[in-house]
């Protein structure tokens, strides 16, 4: 497994070819914009569709008669649930409650893949080959090179890649579902799963060497109906949008240095499982402990939260500017915590409500991010946040847009 130097996705040339303006990112050359750039991305996302080359997350099989002891040891979630062709989100955590990473594990028929982020590979690599000297029969493979992966996401993706489907089906209509397609000859693990909040999404597991093909063929029949490739850039403001968490900003260490409680994000209570099927697993106890000093939080009847005293929320800049990471927050004079993620987004407008509500042609931008804040504060206070020496009016929202309504993300303005 590479320790050093910068990695290369298969799809490197295209994107250098195509105008992509290549960073290093977690030991990968990847692109970070195209020559539109990321609000263009955004947008084409949004109303259309985007193609994201995401082979520079990790991938691990685990294989042999201990795979499931394994799973239920390292990750946070209940594996033994999962039926096949079925996904679910879970977390690498650690005996105090922390993050390690976050994941995603796939159960095609008779196998499980663990796809986690690129920058934390080696470290979980490490973690797993460290609790596997537990288990007798059991084999952990990096796929990672070998085994490419991108992401189609957006309104329009199920009718485009029906278009080229040879053999199978697209994934039941269900979030987390899975299938094996077969394009271009080549046999194809899809799933609808997503970085995005796109109702319609979905990634894709291809072979390296016959990657390039399936890609070209995608993006170039995209391009006519509004899709585009999108770089780490707008990646990066579209989950922000759908406010999901970042590690290194909103899982791991928090600005000040502090280990952040894994269920101090929402998604958290997606990811961890107490059901007895799931039986101990690292960081048990101390989660346990989270999640109660959560639920009495919610009752109102808690006095002392000793193990979750802040939570990750969404905000909204009601003041023109831009909100970053490590931007302190106050309430009058009361310092609440610090955005963990921060940027301007641009967004389509609607008309019209609810179902009925239709696309336009009207786009605007908007500065939004997520903090965390003190856990008691509420949805709907209004808070400042200090941004270069100036202290610019927030308030604290449920969330910034809402996938509820397909085939459209629509944004949430207070």
């Amino acid at each position: 497994m590479p320790t050093s130097g910068q990695l290369k996705t298969p799809l490197h040339a295209w994107h250098c070819d195509h105008g992509g303006k290549i960073v290093s990112f977690g030991g990968w050359e990847m692109p970070v914009q195209y020559e539109k750039g990321i609000l263009t991305e955004h947008l084409a996302t949004r109303r259309s569709g985007g193609f994201f080359d995401v082979s520079h997350m990790g991938r691990f099989r685990v294989e042999g008669k201990d795979t499931m002891a394994f799973l239920q040891r390292v990750l946070t979630n209940d594996s033994s649930i999962l039926e096949p062709w079925q996904a679910q989100y879970t977390l690498l955590a650690n005996e105090t409650g922390g993050v390690i990473d976050d994941a995603y594990l796939y159960h095609p028929e008779g196998e499980y893949l663990i796809v986690v982020n690129a920058s934390n590979r080696k470290k979980d690599w490490d973690h797993f080959q460290e609790e596997a000297r537990q288990f007798q029969d059991l084999e952990l493979l990096d796929l990672t090179e070998e085994m490419a992966m991108i992401a189609v996401q957006g309104p329009q993706t199920e009718d485009l890649i029906s278009s080229f489907l040879e053999q199978g089906s697209l994934p039941l209509r269900r979030h987390n579902s899975l299938s094996k397609i077969t394009m271009m000859g080549v046999d194809i693990l899809i799933s609808r799963t997503g970085y995005t909040g796109e109702p319609h999404c979905f990634e894709m597991f291809i072979p390296a060497g016959k990657v390039s093909g399936i890609w070209e063929m995608l993006h170039h029949a995209g391009i006519s109906s509004g899709f585009t490739a999108v770089g780490l850039g707008a990646r990066d403001t579209l989950r922000l949008e759908a406010r999901l968490p970042l590690y290194g900003h909103e899982l791991g260490i928090d600005p000040e240095g502090v280990e952040i409680p894994a269920y101090a994000f929402p998604l958290t209570a997606y990811a961890v499982s107490f059901a007895e099927s799931k039986g101990n697993f690292i960081g048990r106890e101390a989660l346990a402990r989270q999640y109660q000093d959560l639920e009495q939080l919610r009752s109102g009847n808690s006095t002392e939260i000793p193990s979750l005293p802040k939570k990750i929320f969404a905000l909204h800049l009601l003041d023109r500017g831009v909100m970053r990471q490590g931007d302190v927050v106050f309430k009058g004079e009361t310092r609440l915590g610090t955005v963990t993620s921060g940027t301007v987004v641009p967004y389509w407008k609607f008309s019209g409500l609810g179902e009925s509500s239709e696309i336009t042609d009207q786009q605007d931008r908007r500065s939004i991010g997520l903090a965390l804040l003190s856990a008691r504060t509420q949805i709907g206070t209004d808070l400042e946040i200090e941004v270069r020496g100036r202290r610019l009016k927030a308030r604290v929202v449920s969330g910034h847009g809402s996938s509820k309504i397909p085939p459209y993300f629509r944004a949430l303005i207070p």
